[in-house]
């Protein structure tokens, strides 16, 4: 691979996540840990790892149900609880699951513009302490609310996805099993922090993998969204669309609750001197889109608008995060694109390992950094829907 001459524009200089943690009923591994210390663990790693903290101009955390202990501004609590100097400022962005793209967009923006030299920015989602939904949206509540935004159970819209698509019930279970088996087989990343808790390691690596499920165990499983009540407000907004008999996607094609965090560090050309170190790769194109909701088919128009905006295709891709918000998602994502499914979520995705909502871009920036310089690869593309509608994208270019 012959790398592409350094220009000026927005760069990254540290990409840092924790493992991603299962959240279960009689609590998960990391349901002691709140989210303003998952971040506070990242910053204090991304110090140690020779960030100037006192070279930041502004922190920004994506996470997509801010209330409780991830309301208040989450982002400054974290700053402060890793000790990093008074004058870090640091706030929230939340765009459901697409917080995480958000803030990382807007880092990039914030740069780009001049606005700020140096932000580090990402997400987090401890599911296990702030449930999803427990900030009680409207639209989740109000009727009249509900059918103007086409809020459904989000599994509805990846089997309504899957029916439109002519996934089958086995296109969608094999998925899943290919994804088990990469996300086993990823290689241990420096990128990936370890948790601790007490003075003690609690975590390591992400925890979901299962390599020994199979199509005949999956195949056993009930499907969950074939008679959800949300299946009336897909007909009246989208008249005429078949709904599958019986569902499709089941507890092992969507994608497990978790907890987690990422952070990464953005920069200008000339904060090369003020961090002293040499960036890994370059924001080279962003983009968010929606379509009509309840469809979730935004990733698909968002990747195509950031490849646009970098300048290349999808065929000079080397490596593509794509959240598996389920399997129909990245099977379309796949499909629409016409990318190369070796080239697919190679480290296997959120079916295995888990989608902690907010951090889920931020996740998926890190595996992309770590997963281009082990092909010796150029450009990523790291994508991901959310309810609503929603999509977020990014392209990155891989400088060394």
């Amino acid at each position: 691979m012959t790398m592409s001459q350094f220009t000026s524009g927005v760069y990254i200089y540290d990409a840092v996540r924790t493992p991603k943690a299962r959240v279960r009923r009689q609590g998960g591994t990391f349901a002691d840990v709140p989210a303003h210390e998952l971040l506070a663990q990242l910053l204090s790693a991304l110090r140690e790892r020779g960030l100037p903290a006192d070279t930041v101009d502004d922190v920004i955390v994506g996470t997509s149900t801010a209330v409780g202990e991830q309301g208040g501004n989450v982002a400054r609590a974290g700053v402060l609880w890793a000790g990093w100097p008074d004058q870090v400022g640091a706030g929230v962005v939340s765009r459901l699951c697409c917080s995480g793209l958000e803030a990382i967009e807007s880092a990039a923006a914030k740069v780009a513009s001049g606005i700020a030299d140096v932000v580090v920015a990402g997400g987090v989602e401890s599911m296990s302490r702030v449930p999803m939904l427990s900030d009680r949206p409207a639209f989740a509540r109000d009727e009249e609310l509900g059918d103007r935004t086409g809020y459904v159970t989000i599994g509805v819209s990846a089997d309504l996805l899957a029916a439109q698509y002519g996934l089958t019930r086995t296109d969608l279970d094999a998925y899943a099993v290919t994804s088990h088996q990469r996300a086993a087989a990823a290689p241990l990343s420096e990128s990936v922090i370890a948790v601790r808790s007490g003075g003690t390691t609690i975590l390591a690596s992400d925890e979901g993998p299962r390599p020994q499920v199979s199509l005949e165990s999956l195949g056993e499983l009930a499907p969950l969204f074939g008679e959800d009540p949300s299946w009336s407000r897909v007909a009246m907004r989208l008249p005429g669309v078949g709904r599958p008999a019986g569902g499709l996607h089941t507890a092992a094609t969507a994608p497990q609750m978790a907890d987690g965090a990422a952070m990464a560090v953005f920069g200008s050309a000339a904060a090369r001197d003020r961090i002293g170190r040499e960036p890994i790769g370059e924001v080279v194109g962003v983009a968010q889109a929606a379509v009509r909701s309840p469809l979730l088919t935004a990733s698909v128009a968002a990747s195509r608008r950031a490849l646009e905006k970098a300048g290349i295709t999808a065929g000079q891709l080397d490596v593509i995060e794509a959240n598996e918000s389920f399997a129909a998602s990245v099977l379309v994502m796949t499909r629409e694109l016409e990318l190369d499914p070796a080239k697919v979520n190679q480290l296997g995705g959120s079916l295995a390992t888990g989608h902690p909502l907010g951090a889920g871009g931020g996740a998926l920036l890190v595996n992309a950094l770590d997963q281009l310089a082990r092909v010796d690869g150029e450009y990523a593309l790291v994508t991901i829907p959310a309810a609503l509608g929603l999509g977020a994208a990014v392209v990155v270019r891989r400088l060394r």
